[in-house]
């Protein structure tokens, strides 16, 4: 399994899948990244890396009682992001 360490040390699992031109999936509340695994799968089929996480307090991320907030959350996407090297 694959996870980032954001800047506040929470753990934050993410799948990388395929290779080409990157996709990004966030879910919503009360899922996780694996709501995504039918459009990853088919993206990945046309050619696309495909990307998604567990947002923090959601699936295999640690559940921290503070920063489940929208701008934390958008933070803890632009680190992961920053981390693979998305262009």
């Amino acid at each position: 399994m694959s996870f980032i360490t954001t800047t506040d040390g929470t753990n934050i699992f993410y799948k990388d899948w395929g290779s080409g031109r990157p996709v990004v999936f966030s879910h919503g509340w009360p899922l996780s990244a694996d709501a995504w695994d039918a459009q990853m799968l088919y993206l990945v089929s046309k050619g696309y890396r495909v990307i998604a996480h567990d947002r923090r307090g959601h699936g295999r991320s640690n559940q921290p009682s503070e920063g489940n907030d929208m701008d934390t959350y958008a933070d803890d996407l632009a680190q992961l992001i920053e981390s693979l090297d998305l262009k």
